[in-house]
């Protein structure tokens, strides 16, 4: 990942708060809440404010605890995101993210026209002008924000903050001292009381959340702060809940200065309550320019970190997008943000748009929180944040993220994440060098994984009466002979586990060390491109019998303990070697399977027909081999193929064999076909090898069975004479399996 260019930070604790705190108390408190208090009365409201923080307060104490935990540097809430879920997943958010913020630009404007409903009112009584579009004040509004951030950037920005935020606090004392007589007048004042026909919560809920979504506003200030670690987390949570105990009062306010009719007809109600009525027009004059003011300082900020990690596909917009001011101002990435919001202001109409920016925010907010949960489960000794949430705090933040997408409108929600999906998309393709996933994740499957393995491990293995290989190879061969890894790839597609060793033959050094994990890398890569799921290892060792010795009292991948063991030799180079001969009592002591992997050039042929040849020797065999038949056509490049039993027995047995062998098959509910199970007469005159080497050459794999006290007296013999043949795959049972 690229690091953002390091700058010395100008602000400390109150900028973010200031900023926070003026984008929550907007114009949505000022235009709105009457709406709210009307729709689903005091108590509603309430429920609507405390839903709100149950999503606003854990994610400002997950954004305190990541920003105690890393450096956070230019790009706020994307910087935690990208440093967290990696470039490709946080730039997929953060570019959405930037785009919100900077069409939020446009929403206050507009919202900052409407408190001058009285001034266009008294020019077209007083001098008979008349503003027939209000664009007419917001358009320059945003121009002459433009102004101030182009010339005098963040710093001017700041300061011009804190006569807002006065103007708002004495707007708000005026609104608190303000009395209607409501109350003595009508004496009907009922908590729950709402008009008729009222709106759902959820609707109401869906337009109200936005005023909560400014606690975050200070974060993109990052870059420009003496000390983030600080700054970020005493900045957000102070002015998240500052703001939601104005917003309960301003609630009870409404509820007993007017009746609910009036609330929901009259979007300026406020200026009525009032003590004195034009400090409400000033005061959300002043709130909107604040937010817009927040806005145009955080967007920038926020495309030049993205411009930074170079997530264009472009390398001259990337430069064009992180340049600089003397002053370190994004001018460039200003400018552009700027024409967007002109843009989206001239267009007019952006209701659907405002909604799925609305979504944008609450993916934001719940990825945030999810990286707060997933770092406490992970449980990695690297993540040591100054201030501590609380996993369960987080949690709750990012499932109510999710849920209440879906509640406020299920087709804004899938458009939203669609948008997402599509940009991650599209910048892997562009990216391919970048990563898509970061350790985090790793952390929490690591977890996972041990938990998993110490319950299976504690689990009652009578319980368990179901079998599945789980198998263990070791080769030097890696790279010269595929049919081994071929093989265990398929085995541990779906039913199977697979854990595959290159043996390194030697002892522990660097230099062995080193050699190891490049030949794991290389390996890896191969695994990768055959799409494998099997787990590969190197393993350096003196001699392949202590290699087999520490490998076979290991768990595998699955957690369970192994059980079968394969060794492999090639048919062309010769017969089965000493090697594997003289190891296979060592593996039988374990009581594991065995089996002998015999490849050739043949290979596995077209992936048609798998040939099991059962003969008197194999009772214990019989089931292992059929098992392992199906097991390996799981695997879809064996889709379509056949299985076939083959099983010699003397003609007195024949009929029973049959009968036991089908039976077998349908209480095993394997897909064999009847038709596909032939037994054949054994002849005392002519050798079972060359039945099988005639019927079976076309076969693209063959299994045998085989015994270990043959192997004892007979060694390689055993395995020799089917010269005709392609692949065989010879199998010992360490006792029988049941096929149902």
């Amino acid at each position: 990942m690229s690091n953002l260019r390091e700058k010395k930070g100008k602000f400390g604790v109150t900028p973010v708060f200031l900023t926070a705190l003026s984008t929550i108390l907007g114009a949505v408190m000022f235009l709105r809440f009457g709406y709210a208090v009307g729709n689903v009365g005091f108590i509603g409201t309430v429920g609507i404010i405390l839903l709100g923080h149950l999503i606003t307060i854990p994610t400002a104490m997950a954004i305190a605890e990541i920003a105690t935990n890393q450096k956070v540097e230019g790009g706020g809430e994307y910087y935690i995101i990208s440093r967290s879920f990696g470039i490709n997943i946080g730039a997929a958010i953060g570019l959405t993210l930037y785009l919100s913020q900077a069409i939020s630009i446009a929403f206050y404007s507009i919202a900052f026209s409407e408190a001058f409903d009285g001034v266009i009112e008294w020019l077209n009584d007083t001098y008979h002008i008349f503003i027939w579009d209000k664009r007419l004040i917001s358009a320059p509004l945003v121009l002459m924000l433009s102004a101030i951030m182009l010339s005098k950037g963040a710093q001017l920005g700041v300061k011009i903050l804190y006569p807002v935020v006065a103007i708002l606090v004495v707007s708000l004392l005026f609104l608190f001292l303000g009395d209607t007589g409501y109350m003595t007048g009508n004496g009907n004042f009922y908590f729950f009381k709402t008009i008729q026909n009222p709106d759902s919560f959820f609707i109401v809920f869906a337009i109200i959340f936005p005023a909560f979504t400014g606690m975050t506003a200070g974060v993109g200030l990052s870059g420009d702060l003496k000390d983030p670690k600080k700054a970020i987390p005493l900045g957000s949570l102070m002015a998240t809940f500052t703001g939601m105990l104005i917003y309960l009062f301003i609630a009870y306010k409404l509820t007993i200065s007017a009746s609910p009719e009036d609330l929901v007809s009259d979007q300026l109600i406020m200026g009525k309550i009032a003590l004195w009525g034009p400090i409400i027009a000033l005061g959300l004059a002043a709130a909107t320019f604040s937010s817009a003011l927040g806005s145009i300082m955080v967007a920038p900020r926020t495309l030049q970190a993205l411009a930074s990690d170079k997530i264009i596909p472009n390398r001259g917009i990337n430069a064009f997008l992180s340049k600089e001011t003397k002053k370190g101002e994004p001018f460039n990435a200003t400018v552009i943000t700027i024409l967007i919001a002109l843009f989206f202001l001239m267009v007019g109409d952006i209701n659907m748009v405002a909604q799925i920016i609305s979504m944008f925010f609450m993916v934001t907010y719940g990825a945030i929180c999810s990286i707060s949960f997933l770092q406490h489960f992970a449980a990695d000794p690297s993540y040591r944040p100054a201030f501590k949430s609380r996993w369960y705090f987080s949690l709750l933040g990012a499932v109510l993220c999710f849920y209440m997408m879906f509640k406020m409108n299920a087709m804004y929600a899938f458009s939203a994440l669609l948008i997402m999906v599509l940009i991650y998309v599209g910048i892997t393709y562009f990216s391919p060098n970048k990563q898509g996933m970061v350790k985090i994740f790793q952390g929490v499957i690591y977890q996972l994984s041990r938990q998993l393995q110490v319950f299976l491990q504690k689990a009652d293995k009578e319980d368990i009466n179901t079998w599945r290989p789980s198998l263990i190879c070791i080769s030097d061969d890696s790279f010269k002979r595929t049919a081994a890894f071929e093989l265990m790839r398929w085995i541990s597609h779906r039913y199977g586990f697979g854990t595959y060793l290159h043996y390194i033959k030697g002892y522990v050094s660097r230099e062995t060390n080193k050699n190891a994990h490049d030949m794991l890398d290389r390996l890896i890569e191969k695994a990768e491109i055959s799409k494998s799921n099997m787990y590969l290892d190197t393993i350096i060792s003196p001699s392949y019998t202590t290699a087999i010795a520490q490998s076979i009292q290991l768990p595998s991948v699955s957690g369970k303990e192994s059980n079968m063991f394969m060794f492999e030799y090639s048919k062309t180079l010769g017969p089965c070697t000493d090697l594997i001969m003289d190891n296979m009592p060592l593996v039988s002591a374990t009581d594991f399977d065995i089996c002998v992997l015999a490849s050739t050039e043949k290979g596995f042929g077209y992936h048609n027909e798998i040939h099991i040849w059962i003969t008197q020797g194999d009772f214990d065999n019989a089931s292992l081999m059929i098992l392992m038949s199906f097991v390996i056509m799981g695997h879809r490049d064996w889709q379509g193929a056949e299985i076939k039993i083959f099983a010699i027995h003397p003609k007195d047995e024949l009929t029973n064999q049959r009968e036991k062998l089908l039976d077998q098959i349908k209480e095993g509910r394997l897909p064999i076909s009847p038709n596909n199970v032939e037994l054949i007469e054994k002849d005392q005159e002519t050798n079972s090898r060359v039945i099988i080497n005639k019927r079976s050459v076309g076969a693209d794999l063959t299994i045998i069975g085989f015994n270990s006290e043959a192997v004892k007296q007979l060694r390689a013999e055993v395995f020799e004479g089917y010269h005709d043949l392609g692949n065989i795959l010879f199998v010992n049972s360490s006792k029988e399996k049941e096929l149902s």
